[in-house]
């Protein structure tokens, strides 16, 4: 492993307003700066955040303070303490233990840390085959990754760790780091090839969106793969593939894959070609919206839609644009869909609760004059464990229209 910085930090002494005390004693790992009632003293970039009860002036939790986000402190622990090597040690072996059942199936490819759900509030750690792909997406971890970082590979067994940093990670200071950075192995290519069910994808691990691939949608990937055999398909923001590959080493005949990106189309058709099939895998690259629309014109009907979008709400304020897109692709994606075919609706955006996804999805195909079962609704897979209320953003509805 590359030499990592020793990078010094101090330890702030922290009063919480009443009500953000009880969120935190509660398990609710976010600190925001309106909930910070007294600091003894202005903090850096990774400083331990030492939280005291208003009431008996005692500590009860700890996190690691964080000035550049409006989520001042990242709370690691809601009891006392001691942030050192065994801490972590304890975390990773604890998240590790929740996916040893995902990895007895015949897949490589997993995420071992999921941000503040495994208590790593702003970090992920992804592993494909035998490459860990880390995350950073808060520079409150570059103190600690001299402790962390021997125990994620030691863990996950790797022979090749990558990390990646985010935008603004990388725009502040990263000292020294790059994102895309080998700090240990050798990469031989950035292309990284894994397993996943059985179905052979690849990640490119240096330039690839997130750690180079989503890993989310793993069980709904293979549901749809499950039902596909001698079926038309089409996925819908379909990025590197995920449905379409599986839909086509599930027996589909013929699958369209939609994405706004001719790249991440390419890669898809890579994928598909990882794995034997007699389907025929074709691809459009388009603004999903108009491509529907020109699909529907066209008289097009496809045995199984899938329509899995990017986050439409990155913030309070685009929930009702959000909310306006879900029920449009819901209509869309019912015009598209066969008679006694299957819709499948996901999203992934975090402030748009699940109940009140599925009511839209649900509305919408109604006002498209369709009778419908609703056949499943799912949420994230073992390798993404939710912690608390906002840590949940995958939903995926399967609805059968008569």
């Amino acid at each position: 492993m590359i030499d990592l910085p020793q990078i010094k930090t101090k330890r702030l002494a922290v009063h919480l307003t009443t009500n953000a005390e009880k969120l935190v004693k509660q398990g609710h790992p976010w600190i925001f700066e309106n909930s910070i009632a007294k600091l003894n003293k202005a903090g850096s970039s990774g400083d331990i955040a030492i939280l005291f009860d208003n009431r008996s002036d005692k500590v009860f939790g700890i996190g690691l303070y964080d000035p550049d986000s409006p989520i001042r402190i990242k709370v690691l622990s809601n009891v006392p303490a001691t942030i050192n090597e065994e801490f972590f040690k304890i975390r990773i072996k604890e998240a590790f233990s929740l996916r040893k059942q995902l990895l007895r199936t015949n897949t490589n490819s997993y995420r071992l840390i999921f941000g503040e759900n495994d208590g790593f509030p702003g970090l992920i750690a992804d592993v494909y085959d035998d490459v860990i792909v880390v995350k950073i997406y808060s520079a409150i971890w570059f103190p600690y990754l001299e402790e962390i970082l021997p125990e994620l590979i030691e863990t996950s067994k790797a022979n090749t760790m990558v990390l990646r940093l985010s935008r603004n990670v990388a725009k502040g200071k990263s000292h020294g780091f790059t994102d895309g950075q080998v700090i240990y192995g050798t990469l031989k290519k950035e292309v990284v090839r894994f397993v996943e069910h059985g179905v052979k994808f690849s990640a490119n691990v240096i330039h690839g969106h997130k750690t180079g691939y989503f890993l989310d949608h793993r069980n709904n990937r293979k549901r749809v793969g499950d039902m596909a055999k001698g079926k038309t398909v089409l996925d819908v923001f379909s990025y590197a593939g995920g449905f379409s590959v599986h839909a086509l080493a599930g027996g589909a005949t013929q699958v369209l894959s939609l994405d706004i990106s001719a790249q991440a189309l390419q890669v898809a058709l890579d994928n598909g070609k990882l794995n034997k099939h007699a389907g025929k895998h074709k691809i459009l690259a388009i603004d999903a919206f108009v491509g529907l629309q020109q699909l529907i014109d066209a008289g097009e009907k496809y045995d199984i839609v899938v329509i899995d979008p990017p986050s439409f709400a990155k913030s309070a304020k685009e929930v009702n644009t959000a909310r306006n897109s879900y029920a449009r692709l819901a209509q869309l994606g019912t015009k598209l869909t066969a008679k006694k075919g299957m819709l499948v609706l996901a999203s992934c955006s975090s402030r748009v609760e699940a109940e009140a996804f599925f009511d839209i999805c649900e509305l919408n195909i109604k006002k498209a004059d369709r009778k419908f079962t609703v056949e499943g609704k799912t949420y994230h897979d073992s390798d993404h464990p939710i912690s608390f209320p906002e840590g949940a953003y995958l939903k995926c509805g399967y609805y059968r229209l008569n």
